[in-house]
């Protein structure tokens, strides 16, 4: 397995509940990828770059997880399907 960092945020203004559920089922998809977590880091709110559908500012994650690398094509695809993640990002780790 390969070792990958995912930055991703979330709107500021969305409820607790839907945080929580993204959040795990972002887990929920790494483990079931057969993926490992190895640290979850959260940001807090930083202002974008740019607006976003809209939002100015979000609420910043990353996780830092292995993974063999097929299965980051699907958690890729699952990121861009949730609502709740407008941008993500999947990078390998280079040691």
């Amino acid at each position: 397995m390969k070792a990958y960092e995912l930055l991703f945020f979330v709107s500021p203004t969305i409820e607790d509940e839907v945080r929580e559920a993204t959040l795990a089922k972002v887990d929920s998809t790494i483990t079931n990828l057969g993926g490992v977590i190895d640290n979850v880091d959260e940001w807090g709110k930083r202002k974008l770059a740019y607006e976003v559908g809209k939002l100015t500012d979000g609420d910043y994650y990353l996780y830092e997880f292995h993974a063999r690398p097929r299965s980051i094509k699907e958690l890729s695809r699952i990121l861009r399907i949730t609502d709740a993640i407008p941008r993500f990002l999947v990078s390998k780790k280079t040691n």
